[in-house]
């Protein structure tokens, strides 16, 4: 017998609707505030339809989208709920919180704070692929750089052949 949208379910029946075990759902709200499933006589756990939205979007960031547990309590924090509640509506993933989570800075390096149109032209505006290209020929050349001077050969020698490397490829 399957329930109506409305309806309130079990801690076992959103485990098996989200295929994530009981434990897991148990951590998250206590990870995640915004989780608030009624509880009855007993200790009962009954999820309300808002909760499994949340749920859902909760679940696709961390395992569909890779999220920290930390990101998704970011993108809680400075978005809400209902952008939350939007991934666990929207399978495809269509609704991106890109605008939110900036991909992460390099290790040893933070990446500044921006506000207002700043922010949002900066996350809506994508790389071109030459732009792309030039930034991944370069990686190459450092990664080749870094190489050669493990090998203990000079950095100069190392990064020329790279540089010679990259025009060859640049003209492919």
């Amino acid at each position: 017998m399957t329930k109506t949208a409305e309806a309130f379910r079990t801690i076992s029946e959103v485990a098996e609707e989200l295929e994530v075990p009981k434990h897991v759902l148990r951590f998250w709200e206590g990870r995640f505030p915004q989780i608030r499933p009624m509880k009855r006589g007993g200790g009962r756990r009954y999820y309300r339809p808002e909760d499994m939205a949340l749920l859902r979007g909760i679940c696709h960031l961390l395992h569909a989208e890779g999220y920290t547990i930390k990101g998704v309590q970011k993108i809680l924090r400075e978005q809400g709920v209902d952008t939350v509640k939007r991934f666990g509506a929207d399978p495809a993933g269509t609704a991106a919180p890109v605008a939110a989570a900036p991909a992460p800075a390099p290790a040893g390096k933070r990446a500044g704070k921006k506000t207002g149109s700043a922010a949002s032209s900066a996350a809506h505006a994508l790389p071109s692929k030459a732009d792309v290209r030039e930034r991944l020929l370069a990686a190459i050349a450092e990664l080749e750089n870094c190489r050669g001077i493990l090998l203990g050969k000079p950095p100069e020698s190392a990064g020329r052949r790279t540089a010679q490397k990259a025009r060859r490829a640049a003209r492919e």
